[in-house]
């Protein structure tokens, strides 16, 4: 049964069209790429509202939703099979590294309700930071400048700035030290 409360989506009409057609052009024209065709990828999400340095590299395995909340800053690259999950703003600073198969993850759930609102909230990721591989970020997480978060490690949390996380949940293994160049 389907209740008046249930029913609601939190997407207007014009966000509906526009994932239904980011979805073709994802499913196509980006996924079907040459994997050395990033100015092919970053024109493409341009055009759907992202905002992207032009040094930006994004595998064509990449999943992402909803680009127009997705910035990316120069120098940094998104690794095959990775998911940007883009229902808040996603925020990714410059020379970042996300490692193949990493899920950013900027919607969420108000459990306390039983009706589950969607909640989007934003996620940042600051300059020189890398999330590693199979890596998840949940929503609302700052991941400062600096940081490492180590493969498979979950971080549902804001993490502190050049220090290396691990684990599930991400703990504070060590100091990252800084870059000496």
């Amino acid at each position: 049964m389907v209740t008046a409360a249930s029913s609601n989506s939190p997407y207007g009409l014009r966000e509906k069209v526009n994932r239904v057609l980011w979805g073709f052009v994802q499913a196509t024209a980006f996924r079907m790429s040459f994997h050395s065709w990033y100015g092919w990828r970053r024109w493409l999400l341009l055009l759907f509202g992202a905002s992207l340095e032009a040094d930006v590299r994004i595998r064509r395995t990449v999943r992402i939703e909803c680009p127009w909340n997705l910035s990316i800053g120069r120098d940094s690259a998104v690794g095959d099979h990775t998911i940007l999950y883009c229902l808040g703003p996603v925020r990714i600073g410059n020379r970042v590294a996300i490692s193949q198969g990493a899920h950013i993850c900027a919607g969420t759930h108000d459990y306390r309700f039983r009706s589950m609102p969607l909640v989007r909230a934003s996620i940042t990721i600051l300059d020189d930071a890398w999330i590693c591989a199979d890596a998840f970020v949940g929503p609302g997480v700052v991941v400062h400048e600096g940081t490492i978060l180590g493969a498979r490690a979950v971080a549902m949390r804001s993490l502190e700035p050049w220090s290396i996380y691990l684990g599930n949940p991400a703990v504070l293994a060590k100091q990252r030290p800084r870059f000496s160049e």
